[in-house]
C-alpha cells in the first residue's frame, strides 16, 4: 500500500466505533506504518490507538502507545508540537486513571506520572485542575481521606482550561464524592445543571446519570432513578470499556429488589469477565455480580460462555455467587497489598454484602411486578364454577353419589370433591351394595383425571370401576366407563391403541343401546381419544356424529362445540373453524362457565378475521377467567392490538404477559420478550424496545433457538438504528451475518451486509460501507440472486465514489457491468430489472464524471429517463435527466442543457433539492449563452444565490 493509502486507512479508523474492530484494523496500520519509513504516521496511529485502547476496553496497551508517543515527542517535539501537544498531555489523565486499576503496577510509577504531567502542565501554561483532581482520584482510590479531601478543595478552587475535563465528566467524580460521604441532596442539586445542558462527550450523560443512581434513590427520587438507569444502562451495555459502570447497573437492581433484572444483567455481561478492560472492573462486577446472585434461589441455573479451555456450561447460581465473591476478594486483597491499606477489601465487602433496601422500585421493561423464575409446577386443576353446592345433611349414599356425578358434568370441580368426601365421612365404612361402591370408584377416577398428575392412578382406578360395573353387572354404565378408560390410555403412548380400541368399543354399544345423552358422550369421549394421538379427522368424524345428540344435554353440548372448535382449528379449516368458535363462545356465555367459556373466547379471538372482534372476545374472558388462563389471554388480546394497530395497549398485555410465564416458571418469555419489544417499537418506545430486545435475544441464545434469536437480533439492530445508535446497529448486523455464514442463509447473509452497508453509508463512512456493500454483492452472487447483486455492485460504486477513492470506483465499474451482463435480456424484463439497469447507468455516469469522462458518462444516460418512466420512477427519471443537464453543461453545450432541463424544471416540485439543482444548473446554462437577466430570473424565482 502506498503511504496515501496508510493514511486514509488511518482517518477511516479514526471514525470507526470504539471496540475490538477499531483496535484490530489499528494494529494491522501499525505493523504496515512500523514497516515503511514514515514516522509521522507511526506517531498519528500511536496517538489515535492510545484513545482507541482506552475506550475500547483495552487500556493496559495504551501505556505503551503513550510512551512511546512521549519519547518519539521528547526526542524531537518540532514535527509534532502544534498538532499533538494538547493530546499528549491530555493522555496524562488517561495514564493514571488506567495505572491505579492494575495492582501489579507499584504506586511509585503512578505518582511518578502525576508529577511529570505537573511539570509539563506548569511548563506549558496550563491550569494544575486536572492535575489536583487526578492526585485526588488516587487518594480516594486509597481511602486516605485527609489527603483526598485536600486534593478534592485544591480542585475546586482551581481554574478550568482546556486541559480540565469535560463539563459532565468534573460533576460525576464530585457526585461520587458527595455520595461517598452521604450528601446525597448535595449530590443532585449539582448534577441539576449539568444534566440539563448540553453534553457532548463520549462518557455522558451516561457517566453522570450511573453516579447519580444512588443519590436518586437515597432522597426518594425513584422515577428519577428509574429513568437514570434506563438511559444509562443503554448508552453503556454495549461497551467493555464500561464494565465498572455496568457493575453499578446490576448492584441498582439488586438494592431495588429488581432480582430478575441483576440476574439478566450479570448473564448477559458474564463472558465480560474474561476480557476484563481492567482488574479493578473486574472487582467490582464480579462482587455486584455475585450480590445479585445470592438474591435468587441458589439452584436457579445462569448460563456461562465459553471461554479458553472452560466449556459453555449451565452454573448454578450459588455455586457461581461464591466464585464470583473468591475473585471479587482476592482482586480486593491484591490491591490492597499494593497500596499498603485495608480500604478496597472493605469496600469489596460491603458490595457483596448489598441486598434489597427500602421499597421496592420496577425497572424492567419487561416484568410488571418483581419476579423471579420459579421451579416447574404441574398442571393447575380446572377452576370450578362459582355456583355453590349445598349437602343436605340427610341425604343418602347415592343421594351424595348423584350429586358429585351432577357437579361433574357441570363442571364444578369443588362440589365433586365436597360431596366425595362427605360421602366417605358419612359412608365410607358401611356394607353398601355392589352397584353403589361401583359407582364411587367410578367417581373416584373422575376426581384423579382432572389433575394431569394423577393420570395414572385414574387408569388403574378406571380399571377397578370398569371391573365393578361388569361384575354388577350393568354394561351400560361399564361402557360409559370403559370410554373414559379409554381417552386416558391414549395420552400414554404405550396403551393408545388399547384406549382408541376401548374408545370406539364404548361409543359402539352406546349408539346402540343408550339414550341420546350416551350416545353423544360416547363419541366425544372417542374424539378425546383421537385428539389426544393428533388424529384430527377421525376426531371430527366422532364430533359430527357427537354433535347430532349433543342437544340433549347443554353441557355436554358446550363441550362438544369446543372440542369441535379445537379440531377444526388443528385442521386449518378456517371459515369452519370461525362459525365453530362462535358457536362454542355462545353456548359457553349461555352455560355460564368461566372455564368453558375462557375456551371458547380464546378460539373465537384466534379464529375471528377481526382484530376488534378478537380483543372483545378477550376481554369477556379475562373478566371471568381464573388466574391460571390470563397469561394465554394476555398474549392473544396482546397479538390483537397489535393487529388492531394499538400497540401503546399490545404493550401492558404483553408486558403482563411476560411477567406471568417468569412467574409460573414456564418456558417462552424469551419468545414473548421479543414480541413485546415489536410492540414497543412500533409504539415508538424505542429505548424500552432495545432492552426488552436484548433481554429475549440473550434468552432465545440460552434456550439453543438460533434462528429465532437471529431474527430477533435483526430486529434489535432496527431498533438501534432508529435510537441512532448506529455503532451498536452495525455491531448487531455482524453478529448476525457471522451467525448466517452456511449455504442455506446465503439470502439472508447478503441481507444483513446489504443493511450494514445502508447504515455506513448514511453516517457518511463511505470506505467501510463500500466493503460491507461489496460483500453483500458477493454472497447475493452465491446465492443465484442477480438483480440483487447487481443493486449492492451499485451502491458500492457509489460509496467509493463519495469516499473520494476515484481510482477504487472507476475499478468498480468493470464489476458493476459484470452484475449487468448477467441479468437475462428481454423485451418483457421486470420493472425491478429495468429500474436497477437505469440507476447502475445513473452511478456509473457520476464516477466518470469525476475521471472528466463525459462522452462516456453521456453514453450511459441514453434513454435511461424514458426507461425509468416506462415503469412510473419519474423521480428517478427528474434526477438522471438533472444529471444528463450537468453532464451536457460540462461537455460546453448550454443550449442542449437548457433544453433538457427547462421541461425538468416545470415538472418537479418548488424548493425541492431536484428541482434547485435543476435551477441552479438551467441558470449557468442561460448564463454561458449571454443570457444574464434570464439567469438571474431562474435564480430569484428558485432562491439561489448567485456563485
Amino acid at each position: 500500500m502506498t503511504d496515501d493509502d496508510l493514511w486514509r486507512m488511518h482517518h477511516e479508523i479514526e471514525s470507526m466505533p470504539y471496540g475490538p474492530g477499531q483496535i484490530a484494523a489499528l494494529e494491522q496500520l501499525l505493523r504496515r506504518a512500523d514497516a515503511g519509513d514514515d514516522r509521522h504516521l507511526a506517531f498519528a496511529a500511536r496517538v489515535t490507538g492510545t484513545t482507541a485502547y482506552v475506550y475500547g476496553g483495552e487500556p493496559a496497551k495504551s501505556f505503551v502507545t503513550f510512551s512511546w508517543c512521549l519519547a518519539e515527542y521528547d526526542k524531537d517535539p518540532q514535527p509534532y508540537h502544534q498538532r499533538y501537544t494538547h493530546q499528549l498531555l491530555w493522555f496524562f489523565k488517561y495514564m493514571v486513571n488506567a495505572m491505579v486499576k492494575f495492582p501489579e503496577l507499584p504506586l511509585d510509577r503512578t505518582y511518578a506520572v502525576l508529577d511529570d504531567m505537573e511539570r509539563r502542565y506548569r511548563d506549558s501554561g496550563h491550569s494544575l485542575q486536572a492535575v489536583y483532581k487526578h492526585r485526588y482520584l488516587v487518594a480516594a482510590h486509597l481511602g486516605d481521606d485527609e489527603a483526598a479531601e485536600q486534593w478534592y478543595r485544591k480542585w475546586m478552587t482551581t481554574p478550568r482550561d482546556a486541559l480540565s475535563d469535560c463539563a459532565g465528566c468534573d460533576p460525576t467524580t464530585q457526585v461520587a464524592h458527595l455520595v461517598r460521604h452521604g450528601r446525597h441532596e448535595e449530590a443532585v442539586a449539582l448534577a441539576e445543571p449539568v444534566l440539563a445542558g448540553r453534553l457532548t462527550c463520549s462518557e455522558q450523560p451516561q457517566g453522570i446519570l450511573t453516579a447519580l443512581l444512588t443519590p436518586y434513590r437515597e432522597t426518594g427520587r425513584g422515577d428519577a432513578a428509574r429513568d437514570a438507569h434506563r438511559e444509562a444502562y443503554r448508552r453503556v451495555r454495549g461497551n467493555l470499556a464500561d464494565l465498572w459502570d455496568i457493575a453499578d447497573h446490576v448492584e441498582f437492581c439488586t438494592v431495588t429488589g429488581n432480582e430478575a433484572r441483576a440476574l439478566e444483567l450479570v448473564e448477559r455481561h458474564l463472558d465480560w469477565l474474561d476480557r476484563a478492560p481492567t482488574p479493578a472492573a473486574a472487582m467490582h462486577f464480579a462482587a455486584a455480580a455475585s450480590a445479585a446472585l445470592r438474591q435468587v434461589p441458589a439452584e436457579l441455573t445462569v448460563h456461562r460462555r465459553a471461554s479458553g479451555e472452560r466449556p459453555a456450561a449451565d452454573v448454578p447460581a450459588g455455586v457461581l455467587a461464591d466464585e464470583l465473591a473468591g475473585t471479587a476478594t482476592a482482586l480486593a486483597e491484591r490491591f490492597d497489598a499494593r497500596n499498603g491499606t485495608t480500604h478496597q477489601s472493605g469496600l469489596i465487602a460491603r458490595k457483596l454484602a448489598a441486598g434489597p433496601v427500602g421499597e421496592h422500585l420496577p425497572l424492567s421493561a419487561s416484568l410488571r411486578r418483581p419476579a423471579v423464575p420459579a421451579p416447574r409446577t404441574g398442571s393447575e386443576a380446572p377452576v370450578a364454577s362459582a355456583q355453590p353446592v349445598t349437602l343436605p345433611a340427610d341425604a343418602g349414599a347415592d343421594e351424595l353419589l348423584a350429586l358429585a356425578e351432577e357437579c361433574w358434568r357441570t363442571n364444578r370441580r369443588d362440589g365433586l370433591v365436597a360431596a366425595l368426601r362427605a360421602y366417605d365421612e358419612r359412608f365410607g365404612d358401611a356394607d353398601l351394595p355392589a352397584t353403589t361402591r361401583a359407582w364411587r370408584l367410578e367417581l373416584r377416577a373422575g376426581e384423579l383425571s382432572q389433575d394431569d398428575d394423577g393420570v395414572p392412578v385414574a387408569i388403574e382406578v378406571n380399571r377397578e370401576a370398569l371391573a365393578a360395573w361388569r361384575e354388577v353387572p350393568d354394561p351400560l354404565r361399564a361402557q360409559v366407563v370403559a370410554g373414559r378408560l379409554g381417552v386416558l390410555l391414549s395420552m400414554v403412548d404405550e396403551s393408545a391403541d388399547e384406549g382408541l380400541a376401548l374408545a370406539r368399543e364404548s361409543a359402539d354399544y352406546l349408539t346402540g343401546h343408550g339414550g341420546p345423552r350416551d350416545r353423544a358422550a360416547g363419541w366425544d369421549r372417542l374424539a378425546l381419544a383421537h385428539v389426544h394421538r393428533e388424529r384430527w379427522a377421525e376426531a371430527l368424524d366422532a364430533l359430527d356424529r357427537a354433535e347430532a345428540d349433543a342437544d340433549a344435554d347443554a353441557w355436554l353440548a358446550g363441550r362438544v362445540a369446543l372440542h369441535r372448535t379445537h379440531v377444526l382449528e388443528q385442521l386449518e379449516r378456517a371459515e369452519e373453524f370461525r362459525d365453530a368458535a362462535a358457536r362454542s363462545r355462545r353456548l359457553a356465555g349461555e352455560l355460564g362457565d368461566a372455564e368453558m367459556l375462557t375456551g371458547a373466547c380464546l378460539a373465537y379471538a384466534r379464529a375471528t378475521d377481526d382484530p376488534a372482534d378478537a380483543v372483545a372476545a378477550c376481554e369477556e374472558a379475562l373478566s371471568v377467567a381464573p388466574a391460571g388462563a390470563h397469561l394465554p389471554l394476555r398474549v392473544t388480546r396482546g397479538r390483537a392490538l397489535m393487529a388492531a394497530d394499538r400497540a401503546g395497549e399490545a404493550v401492558e398485555d404483553l408486558a403482563e404477559a411476560v411477567t406471568l410465564c417468569v412467574e409460573q416458571g414456564l418456558e417462552g418469555d424469551a419468545l414473548l420478550r421479543w414480541e413485546l419489544a415489536e410492540a414497543y417499537r412500533v409504539a415508538g418506545r424505542l429505548a424500552e424496545a432495545a432492552e426488552v430486545a436484548e433481554e429475549a435475544v440473550l434468552g432465545l441464545d440460552r434456550a439453543g433457538a438460533q434462528a429465532e434469536a437471529d431474527r430477533c437480533r435483526h430486529l434489535l439492530s432496527g431498533i438501534y438504528a432508529g435510537l441512532g445508535e448506529t455503532d451498536l446497529a452495525l455491531a448487531v448486523l455482524d453478529t448476525l451475518a457471522e451467525n448466517l455464514d452456511g449455504p442455506d442463509n446465503l439470502p439472508h447473509r447478503a441481507q444483513v451486509l446489504e443493511e450494514s452497508g445502508g447504515l455506513l453509508y448514511d453516517a457518511d463512512r463511505d470506505a467501510l460501507a463500500a466493503q460491507r456493500f461489496a460483500a453483500a454483492a458477493t454472497a447475493w452472487r452465491l446465492a443465484g440472486y442477480q438483480v440483487d447483486e447487481l443493486r449492492a455492485r451499485r451502491r458500492e460504486l457509489l460509496a467509493l465514489h463519495w469516499s473520494g477513492d476515484l481510482p477504487a470506483a472507476v475499478a468498480a465499474i468493470e464489476r458493476v457491468d459484470e452484475a449487468l451482463a448477467a441479468l437475462p435480456a428481454g423485451a418483457d424484463e421486470p420493472p425491478v430489472v429495468t429500474y436497477e439497469r437505469a440507476m447502475a447507468a445513473d452511478a456509473v455516469a457520476r464516477v466518470l464524471i469525476g475521471e472528466d469522462r463525459l462522452t462516456a458518462a453521456l453514453d450511459r444516460v441514453d434513454g435511461v429517463p424514458e426507461r425509468l418512466r416506462s415503469i412510473e420512477a419519474f423521480g428517478e427519471a427528474a434526477q438522471v435527466e438533472v444529471l444528463t443537464g450537468e453532464l451536457l453543461l460540462r461537455d460546453g453545450r448550454p443550449e442542449q442543457a437548457e433544453g433538457l432541463l427547462r421541461p425538468v424544471l416545470g415538472g418537479l416540485p418548488t424548493g425541492s433539492r431536484p428541482a434547485t439543482q435543476a435551477a441552479w444548473l438551467l441558470a449557468r446554462a442561460l448564463d454561458e449563452q449571454g443570457r444574464e437577466a434570464e439567469a438571474a430570473k431562474v435564480r430569484a424565482d428558485h432562491g439561489i444565490e448567485e456563485d
